[in-house]
């Protein structure tokens, strides 16, 4: 028998234990419970050193919330397991874990629905979105379907997140399409800006004055249409633009 091993992820202890034992009595399912983003990022390291792995991961949507509070889901494309500084909230997590492992299938958890958070756990790499309040045979049909590389989402919600996900392609193109106003140049100074570089360390990188490289960082900001570096740095984000690679300077 082929068996299923999943890791439940979710800080609510009662819950993740819960859920852990009502799957655990699956004949062709192994579980396991983690209580936070680290938590299931050393689960995952350990399975990989024992040359085991996680088939499905089930992650609370509102990872983090009960003891940092609620806050907007930040995805860190490029934050994987094993890294400092990685993924901490759910959609977090689920984009750490797509980019790192991307043969491990992410299931969001749901306290409701969300239409433009269910967006963005699709766009993290999330096979699917449920509801907590779902049935265990529902659940299970969901697990089974995203090994099959199926996509699920709740009908009442599949409209609005189609419509949320076409209005994020919008935003990426137009993103795409200021980026590309830039000169060879600026774009460098663009994904230095991308890699946490302040003006002195761009100009050192490129051999460049601090002056002009003042003057590309306007020109960058004045052709993109923000006030900050920061805008700057999520604009370009979203127009897929990657840090400078530091190591390969050093």
């Amino acid at each position: 028998m082929v068996r299923i091993r999943v890791l439940v992820v979710d800080d609510h202890r009662i819950f993740a234990e819960s859920l852990a034992a009502a799957l655990a009595a699956e004949p062709d399912v192994d579980v396991s419970a983690a209580g936070s983003g680290p938590a299931a990022l050393r689960c995952l390291d350990r399975a990989a050193a024992e040359g085991r792995r996680f088939d499905v991961l089930l992650v609370d949507a509102d990872l983090g919330a009960a003891l940092h509070g609620p806050r907007p889901a930040a995805v860190v494309p490029d934050a994987g397991p094993g890294q400092d500084g990685g993924p901490v909230d759910g959609i977090s997590l689920v984009a750490g874990v797509r980019s790192a492992l991307p043969d491990v299938r992410t299931v969001v958890l749901a306290e409701k629905d969300d239409p433009r958070r269910a967006a963005l756990a699709l766009q993290a790499g999330a096979s699917g979105w449920v509801a907590k309040d779902c049935s265990l045979s529902r659940l299970l049909t969901v697990i089974r379907g995203v090994l099959r590389d199926e996509t699920h989402l709740p009908p009442a919600l599949l409209t609005a997140v189609l419509r949320e996900l076409t209005a994020a392609r919008k935003h990426r193109t137009e993103s795409e399409r200021l980026v590309e106003s830039l000169t060879p140049r600026e774009r460098e100074v663009l994904r230095c800006m991308v890699a946490g570089l302040g003006r002195k360390a761009v100009a050192e990188r490129l051999f460049l004055s601090p002056h002009t490289v003042r003057t590309h960082m306007q020109n960058v900001l004045g052709k993109l249409g923000v006030h900050s570096t920061l805008a700057a740095v999520a604009l370009a984000r979203r127009a897929g633009v990657g840090p400078a690679d530091l190591e390969a300077a050093s």
